[in-house]
């Protein structure tokens, strides 16, 4: 077991463990061996969670912005010291490869709580002058905060959930998914190192049922969700019963608009990276690239060129581009949809396929694939697989290309490649997504908000935006005259 933590949950600045919880394993992708046993949470581990929260929140709280902001800080430098050690472990726990995950994981995490450290000595209300008289408003935490995060990037949605509800003052008990289940517990170690007080951040491990009791206990104000549409309807069914906040980062189908003036070369890279990146598993992923049909033939030779080119391998060894995938179970859910893309009648470009990297026969390798002739009524169109499965559709003009794009019930992020940049303002303000990108693709600095529309989601992480979704605002009416009353 080469990467066992000290316990299974980190409550109130320190391992716990309690061997009456449900086991179960983190497993290597790569090579199908166990790198840790742990236990998810009982109800007495979670309400020690709470408790301990419910502590370190009040002394964190009463610290002022600019001192909270000075430890999320040296957290961030914490991270970026031990980035490599970080890396490692999520290559481990993920099978995503060390080429990758050294500059896209702990690296991203420590960028959101350097910026939110930044920030927090400016969180602050308004004033709002009533001529004599005047109100102004407050912004104060929300309280204890639960986070559920999802597989594909444990320890960069471990730090945008922690850092800007720690910015503002709350404590936060998150619950990585079990899946990857082993970072979550360094960021608590790093964040006690920098200054945080104890339980101010915990971890709680466990399945979808740890998740459900976080949801609906009366102590915790808000809930903060990455994973899947059908998991973010019900935690947000859960957090109804004690009318929680909830922000919810969910799945999407996301589409990528190729135009004939774009340069199709950068509109190439956009869509080998929006959907081979992390092989494939992520939810913002250009899952539908729509090409104007008098350049289809040209794009769609560059994009099967570049995929042979694409070297799958041990995710330990900094030259492989491609890892497996995260678990059997995703494994042949891909697997799956490829034969469902095949039986459809979409015509195989490149890949389709498990393959098996030399000395990796035991590994959840799929090679990346592209389908083309693809129409809008597949299933491998319309429904999320978060693998490295690309569909290619072409189409004559602009108005055509934006009311196919729409026409999905998710809306988490949609790309537009043109060298018009009118053209690219004008469609992105008609994409029914709440993150686009144009000329550029699944580009997510800390600095901009992050989330969805539709059943993609609903609150925003990162940026300014994500402050707002992690305190609430308090008014205050200040009478500087008489009042009186009309009886």
């Amino acid at each position: 077991m080469r990467a066992q933590p000290q316990a299974s949950h980190f409550i109130d600045g320190a391992y716990v463990e309690d061997a009456a919880g449900t086991p179960f394993e983190s497993v290597y992708p790569a090579t199908g061996e166990v790198i840790a046993r742990l236990h998810a949470a009982t109800d007495a581990v979670i309400e020690a969670a709470v408790a301990a929260a419910k502590r370190g929140q009040e002394e964190w709280a009463a610290k002022s912005g600019a001192e909270r902001g000075r430890i999320l800080r040296r957290a961030a430098a914490i991270m970026r010291e031990r980035n490599r050690e970080l890396s490692e472990l999520e290559t481990l726990d993920t099978g995503k490869p060390l080429s990758e995950t050294l500059v896209a994981d702990a690296a991203s995490g420590a960028d959101c709580l350097e910026y939110f450290g930044a920030l927090a000595a400016d969180i602050k209300g308004d004033y709002i002058d009533l001529g004599g008289s005047f109100a102004y408003t407050r912004r104060e935490p929300l309280g204890i905060c639960a986070g559920i995060g999802a597989w594909n990037y444990p320890i960069q949605i471990a730090s945008w959930k922690a850092a800007p509800a720690l910015a503002c003052g709350n404590a936060m008990i998150f619950k990585p998914s079990d899946i990857t289940p082993l970072s979550a517990l360094k960021l608590a170690e790093i964040l006690l190192e920098a200054g945080v007080p104890a339980g101010v951040f915990n971890v709680v491990q466990g399945l979808g049922e740890v998740g459900a009791a976080l949801a609906r206990h009366p102590a915790i104000a808000k809930v903060s969700v990455t994973g899947s549409v059908a998991t973010g309807a019900r935690v947000m069914e859960t957090a109804a019963s004690t009318t929680k906040h909830v922000t919810l980062e969910l799945g999407g189908k996301s589409p990528i608009l190729v135009f004939a003036d774009a340069d199709l070369d950068a509109a190439a890279s956009g869509a080998l990276l929006g959907n081979f990146y992390s092989t494939g598993q992520i939810c913002s992923n250009g899952t539908r690239v729509f090409v104007e049909r008098s350049v289809r033939e040209a794009f769609v030779a560059k994009l099967v060129q570049r995929t042979k080119a694409i070297r799958l391998g041990d995710p330990l060894d900094e030259a492989t581009h491609l890892g497996p995938l995260v678990s059997r179970a995703q494994y042949e859910r891909v697997l799956a949809y490829m034969k469902i893309g095949r039986e459809e009648g979409a015509t195989l470009a490149v890949g389709g396929s498990a393959c098996r990297p030399q000395g990796l026969a035991d590994g959840l390798f799929v090679e990346p694939t592209i389908f083309t002739d693809v129409s809008d009524d597949m299933r491998i169109a319309r429904e999320e697989i978060f693998g490295p499965v690309m569909c290619v559709f072409d189409f004559e003009d602009e108005a055509e290309a934006i009311a196919r794009a729409n026409d999905t019930e998710m809306g988490l992020a949609a790309g537009v490649y043109t060298r018009d940049i009118q053209r690219g303002h004008r469609v992105v303000a008609k994409l029914q997504a709440g993150t686009c990108w144009i000329n550029a693709y699944n580009l997510t600095p800390v600095e901009m908000p992050f989330g969805g529309v539709k059943r993609s989601g609903l609150g925003r992480e990162n940026g300014r935006a994500a402050l707002e979704h992690y305190s609430q605002l308090k008014s205050v009416y200040v009478e500087m005259g008489r009042s009186e009353a009309p009886y």
